[in-house]
C-alpha cells in the first residue's frame, strides 16, 4: 500500500527557519494538511507514523471496502443460496465484529483481531457455543471473499473454536411417550389446534424436524408404500417458499397406525387445502398475508402460531419437564440406531450430511449401553 502520509517543511516568511507540516490524505479521499508547530525532525517523524498507522486502518483502497460494506456485498453476493435467517446472523456477527475492532478495510483484519473479538466477547459473558457460532459466521464471510479473489488469505483461518461442552442429549423412554401422546389426545379434544396427537407420533417414527413436519402436504404422502417424503415446497398459488436443511428430500417410513391416522384425517379435510399440519383458518389467513407481501421465506419455517406454548402445555399436562419439541427427533434417532440401524443408515435418514452431527447432537448413550458396559465388570 502507498504510503498516506508525507511530511513537509514549510518555510517561514522570512526563510530563516522552518515548521513541519504533515499531507495527507482522509478517509473519504481529501487532501489535507496540518501544522505541526515545531522543526523537531525527530518528534515530526513520530508523529508522522501515528497518523500513517491510523489511516492505515481505516484507508479504503479503490479496490478494497469497510467491513460494513463487505458485509453487503456478501449478502448480495449469496442471498438466494443461503437461508434468510443465515444471513441474518452473519450479518450480526458482522455488526460485533466491528463493534469490536472497527468499521476498517477488510484487508487490514489481522489473525489477532480475531483472537481479540473472541477474548472480548467470552468476557462479556456470551457463551462459547455462541461466540463459536459467531465465528464461523465470519470465517465463512472471509473464506468466500478469498474464494472469489478478493483476499490472499483468511485473516480468521487459524483461530480455534472455542471449547464447548458437550450438551446432555434427552431422549423419551417409551412410557414418557406413552404419557405424552395421551396428554396430546387430551389437549386436542378442549383446544381446537394442531392434531398434535398424529403430529407427535409421526415425529417419534420418522424424526422429521418441526419444519418439516409442518411444511408436509398431502402429496408427499404415499398411502400405498406406507411413506412419506420430505420434499421442499416452491414459492407458488397454493404453497410458500420452504427450504430443507442439510441434505435434498429423502423419503421416510411410516407405521400403519399412522398411516391410518392420515387416511381418517385426509378424508375431513376441505378441499384446496394442501398441507396436512396447517389448519384451514390458518392457511386462509396466511395466503391473505401473502397477497400483501408481508409474508416472508423465514415464516415458513414455522407457520403454526405459538407453536412452542401448545407444545409446552402438552408437556406439562404430561408431567414432563426440561423437554423440547425436538427432543422427539433425538428420541427417534437414538431407537433406530438401538434397534440395528446402522450408523449410515440413520445419517441418511435423518438428511444429515455427515454422522458426525448425528453422533455429536442426537444420539443418546441408553440405558442398555450403560447396563451392558458395567456388566463387563
Amino acid at each position: 500500500m502507498k504510503k498516506l502520509v508525507t511530511l513537509w517543511q514549510r518555510p517561514s516568511s522570512d526563510g530563516r527557519s522552518f515548521t513541519y507540516y504533515m499531507i495527507y490524505f482522509d478517509s473519504n479521499g481529501k487532501r489535507k494538511q496540518k501544522s505541526l508547530g515545531h522543526a523537531d525532525k525527530r518528534k515530526a517523524l513520530k508523529q508522522c507514523s501515528e497518523l500513517e498507522n491510523e489511516l492505515t486502518n481505516n484507508y479504503v483502497g479503490p479496490e478494497s471496502m469497510r467491513l460494513s460494506q463487505l458485509i453487503g456485498d456478501y449478502t448480495k453476493r449469496t442471498k438466494h443460496q443461503v437461508r434468510e435467517s443465515t444471513l441474518r446472523e452473519a450479518k450480526m456477527a458482522m455488526r460485533d465484529f466491528i463493534k469490536c475492532i472497527g468499521d476498517i478495510d477488510y484487508l487490514n483484519v489481522k489473525h489477532q483481531d480475531g483472537e481479540y473479538f473472541l477474548q472480548h466477547f467470552l468476557e462479556k459473558g456470551n457463551s462459547p457455543a455462541t461466540v463459536g457460532k459467531k465465528l464461523r459466521h465470519l470465517k465463512r464471510i472471509f473464506q468466500l471473499a478469498l474464494e472469489r479473489r478478493q483476499l490472499e488469505e483468511n485473516p480468521l483461518h487459524f483461530i480455534k473454536q472455542p471449547k464447548v461442552a458437550k450438551k446432555l442429549v434427552r431422549i423419551l423412554s417409551p412410557q414418557d411417550c406413552e404419557t405424552l401422546i395421551k396428554a396430546a389426545t387430551q389437549y386436542q379434544a378442549t383446544k381446537n389446534y394442531l392434531q398434535w396427537e398424529l403430529l407427535i407420533k409421526l415425529a417419534l417414527c420418522t424424526a422429521m424436524r418441526r419444519g418439516e413436519l409442518l411444511n408436509i402436504t398431502w402429496r408427499d404422502i404415499d398411502f400405498d408404500k406406507k411413506t412419506i417424503e420430505v420434499s421442499p415446497k416452491p414459492d407458488s398459488d397454493f404453497t410458500w417458499l420452504w427450504r430443507i436443511k442439510d441434505t435434498d428430500r429423502r423419503k421416510l417410513p411410516l407405521t400403519d397406525q399412522v398411516v391410518t391416522m392420515l387416511a381418517e384425517l385426509q378424508s375431513i379435510v376441505s378441499e384446496g387445502y394442501p398441507y396436512v399440519f396447517v389448519p384451514s383458518e390458518r392457511y386462509d389467513y396466511i395466503r391473505n398475508v401473502r397477497k400483501s407481501g408481508k409474508w416472508f421465506e423465514e415464516h415458513g419455517k414455522c407457520p403454526i402460531n405459538n407453536f412452542t406454548r401448545q407444545f409446552q402445555n402438552i408437556l406439562k399436562m404430561a408431567g414432563l419437564k426440561d423437554f423440547e419439541f425436538h427432543d422427539l427427533r433425538r428420541t427417534c434417532l437414538s431407537r433406530w440406531l438401538e434397534r440395528g440401524l446402522s450408523e449410515f443408515e440413520v445419517m441418511n435418514l435423518a438428511g444429515h450430511s455427515t454422522f458426525e452431527t448425528t453422533r455429536k447432537f442426537y444420539l443418546a448413550v441408553n440405558n442398555n449401553l450403560v447396563d451392558r458396559a458395567r456388566a463387563t465388570f
